[in-house]
């Protein structure tokens, strides 16, 4: 229990230490400290994964000690260990800490080093509270936390009031989905009588009624929408690209967007006794996955094209939940987690040699100056297109023949989906490394490789993103699915799933057609952009669809138009009518009124002692004919 309690309080004592004395300490001091408190976490976190893998290791759920308590009924504070939160804190502690090293170089000249360390630590803390929580409500905290977290470290810059606007509008709209999530845990409180995991796994689902259920696991896919940037609740992710780069990699690759995915599959026993429930979250999943898509293929933005694709790929995840196919998701999100790290930090690489540059309109060529990070680039866009053999390619393939096997629609609105992923990847590759540089001449000269410490993360990653497929190579083949037998022990089954699979021809046509469609992707990109020598537009020069998928459909002014502008004129309303007219105006009645009433009264303390004895007087007649005539 000890170690377990050191995986989560470690982070915590790397923040209070920064927070506290970071200022006083050297820079590579706080950032290293910082680091090596995610890093004794990832040991631990190793050591417990490698336990379940040979089988040393069995399930942990501790009761630490009691929090709430009344009659029988108790709420305690207490962290759960399994096959799925160990694949949880491999992912958050490992790629965290690449994240951290990172960080030390690509924040050294900022003069708030020791705050953005202690943030990232705090939310570090959040997240594994989250993971390891053994109850609803513990995993509330994590989740409010990382909340939190990502308003402090998103508006990190907080003298640009934009990047102050997004975190804002991150905390907000999360706190929309939080909402959801929280009456889904009231729910289950009074209706199933425990918040405990374990506890829940073991209720018959089958003697409540259905629509309790339905409505139970619909409020908690509405706290996924939110933290997961699902449709209507995406809108904040590609702004919180305000925050330094390391924090795009962290919230979009290994962290807080994985929480909603995270929710569900730990409540997968839930979700299996809810058909309606599920059926919705693939066809939001699906909705997301094209929707995004369709706006990364014109954005200019590197971070915004990356942002864009986290929001299609969560997409993709959900969907593959929503099918029950729980491995498939989460399978995606650790290979995702490989990739997108890699290319959230490669594009930090490359804004760090431009001096901030981020329109990949005002770059190109960059290979010749930045091999190690073209080439990282490289194969994680490859990955993150579905091409053999690198991780996404498997995993994007089961998502997809799952979707194939339950509905069709939803499959091709996810191979349409990747397909884009695949151009729009490779435009953002082409147009960053290949061709002539179109910066100003004087970053051209300043152009060179990032240090080490934003390289070595870059080299790890990569290798990760070829090679992270192999656990989950798929079984028509002839492989042991390694992944889905380690993930068993925690997936319920579903009572609802029909008993029939694809045959091995057809999975293997479906590999080979989603192979040969990224590829095309690719060709196309290529010829488009390398050959024909073809540059996104110029701002206002976009027209017709184009114009309106540049400007991501006007979803936030839409936001804008129906949620923002009559919040403010409601509260300009109870600015000026209720507060300052109805209430003020009530205050100040209340004060004058005593004023003017004081003002007479004491004009009757006159100081004379016959005039207070003549009021005695009658005051007393006045009592004794009030008690005769009530006497009567």
């Amino acid at each position: 229990m000890v170690n377990l309690l050191l995986i989560i309080l470690l982070p915590l004592l790397g923040f209070f230490v920064n927070a506290l004395v970071g200022k006083k300490l050297p820079k590579s001091v706080s950032g290293g400290f910082a680091s090596l408190m995610i890093f004794i976490p990832f040991v631990i976190s190793t050591s417990y994964f490698v336990g379940f893998v040979n089988g040393s290791q069995q399930k942990l759920d501790i009761d630490i000690y009691n929090w709430i308590a009344f009659g029988d009924f108790k709420i305690t504070f207490g962290l759960l260990l399994d096959q799925l939160s160990a694949t949880w804190l491999m992912v958050v502690t490992g790629i965290g800490f690449l994240i951290h090293l990172y960080s030390i170089s690509y924040m050294h000249d900022d003069e708030k080093f020791h705050n953005f360390f202690s943030y990232l630590n705090l939310f570090i803390f959040f997240m594994l509270l989250l993971v390891l929580g053994n109850n609803f409500l513990i995993t509330f905290i994590g989740w409010e936390g990382v909340g939190l977290c990502s308003y402090l470290l998103i508006g990190f810059w907080f003298k640009n009031q934009d990047y102050n606007n997004a975190a804002k509008k991150a905390f907000v709209m999360n706190r929309v989905g939080d909402l959801g999530f929280l009456l889904g845990i009231f729910f289950i409180l009074y209706y199933l009588k425990t918040l405990n995991f374990t506890q829940l796994q073991a209720v018959n689902l089958e003697l409540l009624p259905h629509g309790l259920i339905v409505a139970i696991t619909m409020l908690l896919f509405v706290g996924a929408i939110g933290k997961s940037a699902q449709i209507p609740l995406y809108t904040w992710l590609p702004d919180a690209m305000a925050g330094p780069t390391p924090v795009s990699a962290l919230i979009h690759a290994a962290t807080m967007v994985t929480a909603g995915i995270y929710m569900l599959v730990r409540a997968n026993f839930l979700f299996i006794h809810a058909p309606e429930t599920m059926m919705i979250v693939a066809a939001i999943g699906a909705a997301t996955a094209i929707f995004a898509a369709t706006v990364g293929v014109l954005q200019n933005d590197i971070k915004k094209v990356l942002a864009y694709s986290t929001v299609s790929q969560l997409g993709l995840m959900f969907l593959a939940l929503g099918v029950g196919a729980f491995t498939s998701g989460v399978f995606h999100v650790v290979t995702h987690a490989f990739f997108k790290a890699c290319l959230f930090l490669g594009s930090g690489s490359v804004i760090h040699a431009l001096h901030g540059e981020q329109d990949i309109r005002n770059m190109g060529g960059l290979k010749k100056w930045m091999p190690i990070t073209f080439w990282t680039f490289l194969i994680s866009s490859l990955a993150i297109s579905g091409i053999f053999p690198f991780s996404g390619f498997f995993s994007k393939d089961e998502i997809l023949a799952s979707a194939f096997e339950h509905n069709k629609v939803l499959w091709v609105v996810a191979s349409l989906a990747s397909l884009l992923t695949a151009f729009y990847m490779f435009r953002l590759v082409f147009l960053t490394f290949t061709g002539n540089f179109r910066g100003i001449e004087e970053q051209k000269h300043h152009l060179h490789e990032s240090p080490a410490l934003i390289t070595i993360p870059l080299i790890i990653l990569a290798v990760l993103a070829a090679v992270g497929g192999a656990m989950g190579l798929p079984e028509f083949l002839g492989f042991h699915h390694w992944l889905k037998g380690f993930l068993s022990p925690v997936l319920a089954t579903n009572p609802h799933a029909e008993a029939h699979g694809l045959s091995h021809s057809t999975e293997l046509m479906l590999m080979g057609g989603a192979f040969a469609g990224a590829v095309a992707s690719i060709a196309y990109a290529y010829i488009k952009y390398v050959k024909g020598g073809a540059l996104p537009a110029n701002d206002g020069e976009e027209s017709g669809v184009g114009k309106l998928v540049y400007n991501k459909y006007y979803i936030d002014e839409i936001y804008n138009a129906l949620f923002v502008k009559p919040s403010l004129l409601l509260s300009d309303f109870g600015h000026s009518v209720i507060d300052n007219k109805v209430v003020d105006g009530i205050v100040n009645f209340t004060g004058k009124a005593s004023l003017i009433i004081g003002s007479q009264v004491r004009k009757i303390q006159s100081g004379y002692i016959g005039f207070y004895l003549l009021a005695m007087v009658l005051s007393m007649v006045a009592i004794f004919v009030y008690s005769f005539m009530i006497t009567g």
